[in-house]
């Protein structure tokens, strides 16, 4: 009987390697799995249509091309019996130590480079994560559907030069508190979720969460420490659409997004401003939650972004800072459309100096509340020479709102801006110059998945096809 067993499997594997030589698409999990552990590095592995069960995780060595016929074709999800315990979530989040890296659909053998998955769906409901990757240079992710996932959908280590395009993340992470999901409260981690971050590209992704149950929150994007990456034309329809609050940020570019959630970029103290001069330039996007970006951080700039609030949601200060230790700066906040800031447009609790607030429009309508505290509130320690409102317009329909909150504020450099219903504009000698006010030229770009809307002064819509 042993003898007719051996036979089979070895018939099996034969069957399996025939496939490849013929460079016909596998067509069962097993064949899948032996063609993944027998392949050579470089080797290209086409999966056919259907759905491909896993009891473990794929590894994949050097330059693999994992390629399914099509996301709404090709599955690849777990076994019901593999279910892997949940004790180890949250992950450590920035050491490998403690964390399962069996616990996923698809794990890339470490220090390699060239890996390419496509075209298929990634579906790991009993899993911590769809693919697990650790200091890989080159990994290609494109024309992924990665759904339903505990923990987080693509979690990475020391990630270098990565394109990720034209993916979805639905529900592709979630929050835990010591190995139980995150009713209450707990760590929360993401569609992407990358320690070490350089050199990488990420655009035309889109992020969804279907679940609201607290437990299945997810983040969009989440990092610790990008440096020279590029996030643009994503959708991402989640509370925080990114999160990068780590040490050493630099020359990080997000553009042409449409965030649904907060863009959280803080730091202790801002953090250190590298040779560049710049950690942050966000700019192009469409905002759509009053409490659009968490501070604080120094060498950034934002600008050219439409900040699209719903006055019946007045939650947020469009900019927030709730830290204890000083910061110094450089940021400028520029050439943007703000429609309906909710508490504010910007409120910081610590020290924040060297800031510069020019060319935007700002339009305010009674809210909820009513909202009636003043749109910019900083610490009164602020060294107020340095921070500066220029050539702005600023109007407020219905409830007057003052520009200022704290006294001490009133220290600011105040110049050339065109003030309507502003309470306190009597309070502020705003000297004219020979500039124009407002905006420099028109807003006007594409954003979101491929281009998906179009920002056109004050209103956002979809492209026309």
């Amino acid at each position: 009987m042993q003898y007719f067993r051996t036979v089979a499997l070895f018939l099996g594997f034969f069957a399996a390697s025939a496939f490849l030589l013929a460079g016909q698409p596998v067509t069962t999990a097993d064949a899948l799995v032996v063609a993944v552990r027998d392949g050579a590095e470089g080797e290209m592995i086409e999966i056919a249509i259907g759905t491909f069960e896993l009891d473990a995780p794929l590894e994949l060595k050097a330059k693999m091309t994992l390629k399914g016929a099509g996301m709404d074709k090709t599955i690849l999800t777990h076994t019901k019996s593999r279910k892997p315990s949940t004790k180890s979530l949250p992950d450590p989040e920035m050491t490998l130590d403690g964390l399962d890296t069996d616990a996923y659909l698809i794990r890339i053998k470490r220090d390699t480079a060239g890996v390419t998955i496509s075209d298929m769906t990634l579906h790991g409901p009993q899993l911590h994560g769809a693919i697990f990757s650790w200091f890989h240079t080159g990994l290609h992710l494109h024309h992924l559907r990665i759904k339903e996932t505990l923990w987080s959908g693509l979690r990475s280590f020391g990630m270098q030069k990565a394109k990720i395009h034209d993916c979805e993340f639905l529900d592709a992470g979630g929050r835990w508190d010591a190995g139980q999901p995150g009713v209450k409260g707990g760590n929360t981690g993401g569609g992407i979720f990358a320690c070490w971050m350089s050199d990488c590209e990420i655009f035309n992704n889109r992020f969804v969460r279907i679940h609201e149950a607290p437990e299945r929150e997810f983040y969009g994007i989440k990092v610790r420490q990008g440096i020279r990456c590029h996030v643009h034309h994503n959708t991402i329809e989640t509370n925080f659409s990114m999160e990068f609050p780590f040490e050493n940020d630099e020359d990080n570019e997000i553009d042409h997004n449409v965030c649904f959630g907060t863009v959280s970029i803080p730091k202790y103290a801002g953090g250190v401003v590298p040779k560049s001069g710049r950690t942050f330039h966000i700019h192009h996007n469409w905002f759509k939650d009053s409490y659009s970006i968490e501070f604080v951080r120094n060498g950034v700039e934002i600008d050219h972004n439409l900040f699209d609030f719903d006055a019946k949601a007045d939650h947020g200060n469009l900019i927030s800072g709730f830290g204890d230790a000083d910061a110094q700066g450089p940021a400028v906040f520029h050439n943007n459309l703000v429609s309906n800031p909710g508490r504010g447009v910007i409120w910081i609790n610590e020290v924040f100096n060297h800031l510069e607030v020019r060319n935007n429009h700002i339009l305010t309508r009674t809210t909820a509340t009513p909202r009636n505290e003043g749109l910019f509130g900083f610490n009164p320690k602020c060294d107020f020479a340095t921070i500066a409102f220029k050539d702005n317009v600023i109007e407020c329909i219905g409830e007057p709102r003052p520009l200022l909150r704290a006294k001490e504020s009133y220290g600011a450099k105040v110049e050339n801006n065109r003030f309507i219903n502003v309470a306190d504009a009597q309070k502020l000698k705003n000297p004219k110059a020979d500039r124009p006010v407002g905006l420099e030229k028109p807003l006007k770009f594409d954003c979101g998945v491929k281009g998906e809307f179009i920002v056109d002064g004050w209103k956002a819509s979809l492209t026309a096809k």
